[in-house]
């Protein structure tokens, strides 16, 4: 269980670092500007949302595509 915490967490994390990456490339050049205007604005949990519908989405086509490789591998072991 531990394992499979471990594994979706990394995919979390790293869906986080590419949206954040590909909405703000700023974040690359000159984070602290970045983080200043978020912390004015007081929008901290935006990119946890965003992230967490985007892994949702994600989640479902992994989903359905490990359902459909199950019936090929039943055909492939009878």
């Amino acid at each position: 269980m531990i394992k499979i915490l471990k594994k979706e967490l990394i995919i979390y994390t790293a869906l986080l670092t590419l949206l954040i990456l590909l909405m703000h490339p700023d974040m690359l050049t000159d984070p602290v500007t970045r983080l200043g205007a978020m912390q004015e604005v007081g929008n901290y949990i935006h990119p946890l949302l965003y992230t967490f519908f985007v892994y949702l989405i994600l989640y479902f086509f992994r989903f359905v595509f490990s359902f459909i490789m199950k019936f090929f591998d039943k055909k492939d072991k009878n």
